[in-house]
C-alpha cells in the first residue's frame, strides 16, 4: 500500500542568503510569482512579479506589476514597476508607471507611462502616478 505522498522541500533557511532564481529564455510563466530572493529573467512572465531583486535581460518580459529592491531591465515591460532603485537600460522598453527612490535611465531606453520618486518602501506600495511623462532617453544624451 502506498503512503500519501508528504512535502518533504528544505524550508528556508534563517540567516542565510537565498538562491538567486534563474527563468531561461525559453520559459513561459502565467501566473504570479514571489520571492525573497535575487531574480535573471530572460523568459517572459505574465502576472505580478515580486522578488528582492530582478535583473531582466533582452529577451525577458513582463506583463504585470513588479515589486522588489532593485530592479534593472533590459527587456520589456508592461505594468507597473515598484522598487527602491530602478535601472533602464538601452533596450528597455517600459509602457507603465515606474514608482522608485533611486533612477537610472541609459540613452536608448524607452518608457511611455510616469515616473514618481518615492521615498520609502509603504510609499512606493501605494502612490499615484502624479502627471504623464514621455522620456526618449536618447534625446536627454544629447
Amino acid at each position: 500500500m502506498k503512503k500519501p505522498a508528504t512535502n518533504t522541500g528544505a524550508a528556508p533557511r534563517v540567516g542565510v542568503a537565498p538562491t538567486p532564481s534563474i527563468i531561461g529564455s525559453d520559459v513561459q510563466i502565467e501566473g504570479n510569482i514571489k520571492t525573497v530572493g535575487e531574480l535573471q529573467l530572460d523568459g517572459s512572465i505574465t502576472g505580478d512579479l515580486s522578488c528582492g531583486g530582478l535583473v531582466m535581460g533582452e529577451s525577458g518580459s513582463v506583463k504585470g506589476t513588479i515589486s522588489a529592491d532593485s530592479v534593472t531591465v533590459r527587456g520589456a515591460v508592461q505594468g507597473e514597476i515598484r522598487a527602491r532603485s530602478v535601472r533602464l537600460e538601452k533596450s528597455a522598453v517600459v509602457e507603465g508607471n515606474v514608482f522608485h527612490e533611486s533612477l537610472s535611465v541609459e540613452a536608448g531606453a524607452k518608457l511611455t507611462g510616469h515616473f514618481a520618486h518615492t521615498t520609502g518602501a509603504a510609499e512606493v506600495a501605494k502612490s499615484p502616478p502624479e502627471k504623464p511623462v514621455l522620456v526618449d532617453a536618447k534625446a536627454i544624451s544629447e
